[in-house]
């Protein structure tokens, strides 16, 4: 077999092994050091250390030179060099800080007030708990940037008020499960920074891009439960009095600025600080991190025990993405000195695909890959793939990059992996059947579907806002 062969089975060997169950950064970092070995295998370099062994006669120097022998390849001076490259990438240092603010928040007791308060804010609104339910997922999920944290709590708090609102099941948890996925699109997200990282596409620049597809993506899915609300009032039943009662303004203006305006407050200085260049994202981050704590002791929710919950997941969830890295970068650099990267591009080259043709086809692949896989996975192993690609078809780094952040919104939402659903169903009354809440689900599918069309077809959406505030 040819070297490009050879990386070929390389990659199908990984997607069936990633199948199977095994875990994804192991996986990649056993696969790499595996086919590394063999790719850059030199037996002068092995044997200059097994001609010494007739001189040492000692037992344990036989083995040490015997050791040394097969570890003297460069595949192990890469996967060292590649850690070290990935710990000390500022970029990523940002993980960690925004994570601990989600976290934080999620265990501050924010989010029960600011349904409460948004609720009767909305009452008279068609489908005005729906609409509340979806604001504060959007908010909830910005701050937090974590999809199972989001879901989970609204599953908790949100999905029993609107079932006891007569809400349709189907209806009210796929408006949770669409909600909670928007944090990994909506500025700060974590996301953008792993597909900073993994494109070296400004990190600036892909928030302040994001900032108006999700803002659009927010606004379908209003026009949707608004609009479901109207044609189908029996879906989303107005409250009764009991259910809302009237509150006087000013008790409603206190309850709005004592729930809603902090959560607010505490985003916008964050991301304000990064798009105006006062702070880098990890500055913004420490930030955020430390306002997070405020909040958390302002309302009486910080405990020892949840100080120390947070730092875990943290610490848990940053290993994750960072051995991700590692495992991805190690995998990545033998596949490309193998020839397998040059294989894809010249196969893609050879279509004869028009810009657009490609990233419909790059686009449709990412979907197809949301199916079994997170989110992480496809921007830290695949999306690489692509990147080369981008300069041939004469598209911005940037605009793939919220495409494919849109795209990823289907990874949480599509099954069989439709983490989201299964998220909702784990704390849902037992009633509610997976089935109704991917079918409540699929009408969200569809306006991720427009706002992709509408990124295509009006691109400035994307650029207005970066090109506005540090040119072109």
């Amino acid at each position: 077999m040819t070297d490009p062969q050879i990386a070929l089975m390389m990659l199908g060997l990984f997607l069936i092994f990633v199948f199977l169950g095994f875990p994804i950064a192991f996986t990649l970092m056993a696969m790499g050091i595996g086919f590394g070995y063999y790719a850059y295998f030199d037996a002068g370099r092995m044997w200059r250390s097994f001609n010494r062994l007739g001189e040492d006669a000692g037992t344990w120097d036989q083995w040490s030179l015997w050791l040394e022998g097969f570890f003297n390849n460069r595949i192990f001076d890469l996967f060292v060099n590649q850690t070290y490259t990935v710990m000390s990438n500022e970029v990523l240092t940002a993980v960690p800080l925004f994570l601990f603010m989600g976290y934080i928040v999620e265990r501050a007791n924010i989010v029960d007030r600011l349904f409460s308060t948004l609720n009767v804010a909305a009452k008279n609104m068609p489908g005005s708990m729906g609409v509340a339910a979806l604001v504060t997922c959007a908010l909830f999920a910005t701050a937090t940037g974590i999809v199972g944290a989001v879901v989970t709590l609204m599953g908790l708090l949100a999905l029993p008020a609107m079932l006891k609102a007569r809400y349709d099941p189907s209806f009210a948890s796929g408006i949770i499960c669409a909600g909670g996925t928007l944090g990994i699109l909506i500025p700060p997200s974590i996301m953008l920074i792993v597909y900073a990282a993994a494109s070296n596409v400004s990190i600036v620049k892909l928030y302040a891009a994001a900032l108006l597809p999700g803002l659009t993506l927010v606004g379908l899915y209003l026009v949707y439960v608004i609009g479901r609300a109207i044609i189908q009032p029996s879906v989303a039943p107005k409250p009764s009095k009991e259910e809302i009662p009237d509150i006087p303004k000013m008790q409603l203006f206190l309850m709005i600025v004592t729930s809603f305006v902090p959560l607010a407050f505490l985003i916008l200085a964050v991301l304000g600080s990064i798009l105006l260049g006062l702070a880098t994202p990890t500055e913004a981050a420490s930030i955020g991190a430390l306002g997070g704590i405020f909040l958390a002791f302002v309302y009486r929710a910080m405990t020892w025990q949840r100080m120390r919950e947070s730092v875990y997941l943290t610490v848990r969830t940053t290993a994750m993405v960072c051995w991700l890295f590692v495992g991805s970068y190690t995998f990545s650099a033998v596949f490309s000195y193998l020839g397998g990267e040059h294989i894809i591009s010249d196969f893609v080259q050879s279509m004869n695909l028009s810009p657009l043709m490609f990233l419909l086809l790059a686009q449709l692949i990412i979907f197809l890959l949301g199916w079994p896989l997170e989110w992480s996975e496809i921007i830290i192993i695949f999306v690489p793939i692509f990147l080369p690609l981008l300069a041939f078809f004469e598209v911005d780094p940037l605009f793939f990059g919220i495409l494919v952040a849109l795209n990823l919104q289907t990874s949480f939402l599509t099954p069989p992996m439709a983490m989201s659903a299964y998220y909702l169903k784990g704390i849902a009354p037992p009633e509610i059947k997976l089935t109704q809440i991917f079918s409540g689900v699929m009408p969200f599918l569809f306006c991720v579907f427009i706002s992709m069309a509408l990124m295509y077809i009006f691109p400035q959406i994307v650029f207005y806002l970066p090109e506005l505030m540090y040119g072109k």
